[in-house]
């Protein structure tokens, strides 16, 4: 029943399957972590499709050689439990390798960048 989850399973999926893009519904801040994922280099493209209440998110896929560039995720907060971290609080996922994905007062931000604005918030998920 996560909105958030579910496309972050597709995308995951469709990866491990070989899919060159994946289509999932549009909302704004599917669409936000959406762009953090471009940024970082975790999916190749990204783009809305459709009018009105048929919106959607076309995800192009990232792969290293054969091998899709997001090995894992790991969602934290759940809708039946929020959890939240100060600055102090924010780690490395695989010991740099990846990245944890924060709602903060600034938009969605990875962990590195909510350590250069100094701030907190809710900790989305982690991406390998």
């Amino acid at each position: 029943m996560d909105p958030l989850s579910d496309m972050l399973i597709h995308i995951k999926n469709a990866g491990e399957a070989g899919k060159h893009t994946v289509v999932v519904s549009h909302s704004n801040f599917k669409f936000k972590v959406a762009e953090v994922l471009l940024r970082e280099g975790y999916i190749a493209g990204l783009a809305r499709k459709g009018r009105g209440i048929k919106k959607l998110i076309e995800i192009t896929l990232a792969y290293n050689g054969k091998r899709p560039r997001i090995q894992g995720i790991k969602k934290l907060s759940k809708p039946s439990r929020r959890i939240y971290q100060g600055i102090r609080g924010i780690r490395l996922v695989r010991q740099g390798f990846g990245n944890v994905i924060l709602s903060t007062p600034k938009g969605i931000v990875t962990g590195r960048e909510a350590r250069k604005a100094k701030v907190g918030g809710e900790v989305l998920f982690t991406i390998w």
